[in-house]
């Protein structure tokens, strides 16, 4: 490859091929799929496997050196003309199961484009460019969520992630084994110069708004939590009410409080009980067991932490007045994430270079990009979402503000690998 002569002022009018990325989004949307149009492709299982298969022949069709670590983590890289750390584009591919094709997919189909575009127009940029796909970012099947990036930023040791058992009874370590991804690249992973993600918004604040772009402010603290309730069975018709030690009232009345400590609290913060399992789930039988997830998330660390505590005192109040026992386990716990100043302001910068209309905004969900940022400069670029609809087969993003998307990414990309002068301070 030889180094391009095009100047800065060229470069800026370099696109990607909208037509290009919208093939390999269908194309990888086959893997997992659903009779509705969504997808299933959980983490680690045989579709997960095959769409990696997919997504990693890309790889190698652009020429790039992919390595795979002991989680799965997939890092393909573009050297350039220096030989220091380089500027990783990331995302994940995995789905929950009633996901959608964008969600993470994009960022990732994204990142090749970004490649493909370079390396049509001849250009080895100053700085090394990776794309990467990391492991189980939606932690659906096993927790924790973002375990890929976690691991691959020290976060969480290799072993653990390995040894950790998935829902329907796996070892981490033998499903990667099976599906063939199960590699030997260092854990933690190489510091990247800089990190940066290209997603589907997955609320409905731009669309809503008016606006084309987002740039990504920092991700809200996460807290996962499994409550388990233990009462006492008895027959639906015989029992007394006042003499119940009902487990499905208890989770009912724990759901109904969830959703009274978002309006307690107010601003960012929302509670979900995503699941909810009762037995011996009988019609005629009082529940003797409960259990739940709950999940809290809040931009406000303090006020995340005030959420946890306000429901610590009610599980034990709830235990004490309806004679059951509760039991808390910690899934996750993240803290909230503010992205690296700089690159805000370059991705806004640089969209309202392009004619977009852009929003600075924090991102609801969870996202690898939290993870990479304890090891470097790290940030987001967000696109709108139909509706604010996400993990659902309807997720749907339009193909304009995928292609101003994904542009954007191009030129922040550009400005981050090409730009000798950038020092970009760690958070």
């Amino acid at each position: 490859m030889q180094d391009s002569n095009m100047n800065r002022t060229e470069r800026f009018k370099l696109r990607i091929d909208t037509d290009r990325l919208m093939e390999k989004l269908n194309e990888l949307a086959k893997y997992g799929a659903r009779t509705d149009g969504g997808c299933n492709r959980l983490a680690f299982t045989s579709a997960d496997g095959i769409g990696r298969n997919c997504v990693l022949s890309w790889m190698e069709e652009l020429g790039l050196e992919v390595r795979i670590d002991g989680i799965g983590n997939v890092v393909a890289l573009k050297p350039g003309q220096n030989t220091g750390p380089p500027v990783m584009i990331g995302s994940h591919i995995d789905t929950v199961a009633t996901g959608g094709r964008y969600d993470g997919n994009l960022g990732v189909l994204a990142g090749l484009e970004v490649i493909n575009s370079l390396n049509l127009a001849g250009i080895t940029p100053y700085r090394p460019i990776a794309v990467a796909f990391f492991s189980n970012e939606e932690g659906c099947r096993v927790a924790p969520d973002m375990m890929g990036s976690l691991v691959y930023a020290g976060g969480l040791p290799l072993k653990d992630a390995q040894e950790s058992i998935t829902n329907d009874g796996k070892q981490v370590a033998d499903e990667l084994q099976r599906i063939g991804y199960l590699g030997d690249a260092p854990s933690p992973g190489e510091q990247p110069y800089a990190y940066i993600e290209l997603h589907i918004e997955q609320g409905p604040i731009l669309e809503n708004e008016g606006y084309t772009i987002g740039a990504v402010t920092g991700v809200q603290g996460i807290s996962w939590r499994e409550i388990s309730v233990e009462g006492e069975a008895n027959h639906a018709g015989t029992c007394p009410m006042a003499l119940r030690h009902d487990a499905g009232f208890v989770a009912g009345e724990i759901t109904s409080f969830v959703r009274r400590l978002t309006k307690e609290i107010g601003g960012t913060q929302v509670g979900t009980v995503g699941s909810i399992q009762l037995k011996p789930n009988q019609i005629n039988v009082i529940p003797h067991y409960g259990a739940l997830t709950i999940d809290l998330r809040n931009t406000d660390e303090a006020l995340l932490s005030k959420a946890e505590n306000r429901l610590d005192e009610f599980l034990a109040q709830i235990a004490h007045s309806e004679g059951v026992k509760t039991h808390t386990r910690q899934i996750a716990r993240f803290k909230p994430v503010d992205f690296n100043p700089q690159i805000v302001a370059l991705v806004e910068n640089i969209a309202v270079s392009l004619g977009n209309n852009v929003r600075r905004l924090p991102a609801g969900a969870g996202h690898d990009a939290q993870m990479l940022a304890r090891i470097c400069p790290s940030g987001m670029i967000f696109t709108p979402s139909a509706r604010g609809i996400s993990h659902n087969p309807s997720e749907h993003t339009t193909v304009e503000d995928i292609e101003r998307g994904a542009n954007v990414l191009l030129q922040v990309v550009l400005a981050l690998s090409e730009t000798k002068e950038i020092a970009l301070s760690r958070n």
